[in-house]
């Protein structure tokens, strides 16, 4: 009976996140924890946070919830910009009532943020903000990441050129403050806080690969396009080009212009090499945490890594 005590108050305290790439499977892995544990899932994505986002950004359906309570997604506006630190915070207040969230991410920069590991940002002008957002509108974002490369390497490198939110924040942080991005936003490193069990699902290079494929293809057959129209025609074309959610403008560019004629081929390169850029962040800034393959272990396997057998 003690023992049986003692392991019942270990779940109550305990916090698990569940990370890893695009299309891993880590929140269906989620899932599966926290109905092991009676838990929450409490999402830490920013672009899973925001409303009418739900398909491109894979915010889990009813379904896919399966009677799991779920925290946090779709719970701001299109108009949120949400950035590190102040997207952690937000996180912070869902966890904090949980006696047993799991976490699930694949962002490692807004994981700092929630883990209180990033070093204070600066404040930056609306002014500036503004005046960035104006030349990414005017001039395209591939060619201010270019701008950004020649100020930050460092930064411009753990950036995809279409991300439009974060090239952007980048450069307004610079001119604000004269400092490469990087310095501001490398904080601590980013080890495992006390008090969380946290378990990597990374699947093999090539499995992972037909991962995004068959998760691009669900998204566009569950109606991507029609989700993106749909924000287009209420009024929301200002809000995706300043958010720049990952396979949007691709499709809002190949909805509008025969140049583009087989833009899921594109959003599948693209989220391919994004997945890529996830999955050396983790192995490389949580390299103590443990790994599980989807492909090649049995959820008992997760189950065990993360204490919960």
């Amino acid at each position: 009976m003690a023992g049986e005590g003692q392991r019942f108050r270990y779940f109550e305290s305990m916090k698990i996140a569940i990370l890893g790439p695009t299309a891993s499977g880590k929140s269906s892995l989620a899932v599966k924890v926290a109905r092991r544990l009676g838990g929450t899932v409490v999402n830490g994505d920013p672009f899973q946070a925001i409303a009418g986002l739900a398909i491109g950004t894979g915010q889990p359906s009813e379904e896919e919830r399966n009677g799991v309570p779920h925290v946090g997604y779709g719970a701001l506006p299109l108009s949120a910009r949400p950035n590190p630190q102040d997207f952690g915070r937000l996180v912070q207040r869902w966890l904090a009532p949980l006696d047993r969230p799991v976490l699930v991410t694949g962002s490692g920069l807004y994981l700092r943020g929630i883990w209180d590991q990033l070093t204070e940002l600066p404040d930056v002008p609306q002014s500036t903000v503004t005046r960035v957002r104006r030349w990414s509108a005017e001039l395209g974002v591939p060619r201010l990441h270019r701008v950004l490369a020649g100020l930050d390497p460092r930064r411009a490198a753990d950036l995809h050129p279409n991300d439009g939110a974060r090239v952007t924040r980048a450069l307004a942080l610079h001119l604000a403050t004269g400092r490469r991005p990087s310095e501001l936003l490398t904080g601590l490193r980013c080890g495992i806080p006390e008090g969380w069990r946290v378990l990597v699902v990374l699947p093999e290079r090539e499995l992972r690969r037909l991962r995004v494929e068959r998760r691009v293809a669900e998204q566009l057959s569950l109606g991507w396009r029609e989700e993106v129209a749909g924000l287009l025609a209420s009024g929301h074309r200002a809000d995706l080009e300043a958010l720049r959610p990952l396979g949007y403008a691709t499709l809002v560019e190949g909805g509008e212009s025969s140049t583009v004629a087989h833009p899921e081929d594109r959003i599948v390169q693209e989220t391919q090499a994004f997945a890529k850029r996830q999955a050396t962040w983790f192995r490389n800034q949580l390299s103590d945490a443990l790994h599980w393959d989807p492909d090649a272990e049995s959820l008992d396997v997760a189950f065990t890594k993360l204490g919960l057998q």
